[in-house]
């Protein structure tokens, strides 16, 4: 009887570290590829901005989460409908690091995660005003699956509870045909742009006690015939 029941937890032990194995090496998963917007023949912005909510104008989530909502004295979304959805508030910056203007980002856990398929994901929607220019809207899905594998899980097995490291990677999973995220211009000189974006991270530091400690972003969005891009504000080609 025991031998039958120590071969029982065996199996099961070995079943749920093949089945661990199995996610985290999962062949049907891709690395994040090169995003198509970073190579477009148009003019881009390109807009950074921390990725660390101690950094951000403001950040809340449930209160629940790894990384807690900054100020303390925000308001959190604690309530059912919400939940699951996190507000950044940050300073956005150009391509020379000098500040360009604000952004709002709404993030949403994504009811058709899969991570058998390698889909960590979140639905966001960027609201963007850039003074003197004018305001955008990019609507887009994220995929989390490479920053989880290379970062977060690393962090777990560590011995310290954090990672360092360098992590480069794009986020965007859609909603375009090519994965891209889809723009919509709002007023000023980019009122009537529909155009494609593109939103990368940049890791440099995890901890499993207080989430990201180094983690930057950067929105590259296209620009057409519509938009008139200033150059200090242009990506380099």
């Amino acid at each position: 009887m025991t031998k039958h029941l120590i071969a029982l937890i065996a199996g099961i032990m070995l079943g749920a570290a093949a089945a661990v194995a199995l996610l985290f090496y999962n062949p049907l998963a891709t690395e994040n590829g090169l995003s198509p917007v970073t190579v477009s023949e148009r003019d881009t912005i390109s807009l950074g901005y921390s990725a660390v909510a101690k950094d951000s104008i403001l950040y809340t989530n449930d209160g629940e989460s790894r990384v807690y909502p900054s100020p303390e004295s925000v308001q959190q979304l604690w309530e059912a409908p919400i939940r699951r959805t996190s507000v950044q508030v940050t300073m956005l910056t150009d391509s020379r690091d000098n500040p360009a203007g604000i952004g709002v980002k709404f993030m949403s856990e994504s009811e058709r995660t899969r991570l058998i398929n390698g889909e960590a994901l979140l639905d966001s929607a960027w609201h963007i005003h850039l003074p003197g220019r004018g305001s955008l809207f990019v609507e887009q899905t994220e995929n989390y699956w490479n920053y989880l594998r290379h970062i977060v899980v690393p962090a777990y097995l560590s011995s310290g509870d954090n990672w360092r490291g360098t992590w480069i990677g794009s986020i965007t999973a859609g909603p375009g045909s090519l994965g891209t995220a889809l723009v919509s211009g709002g007023s000023g000189e980019f009122a009537g742009l529909e155009s494609e974006a593109d939103e990368s991270m940049s890791a440099r530091a995890y901890s499993l006690a207080d989430g990201p400690v180094a983690l930057d972003g950067r929105l590259t969005i296209e620009v057409n015939e519509r938009g008139e891009v200033q150059a200090a504000d242009t990506a380099d080609r």
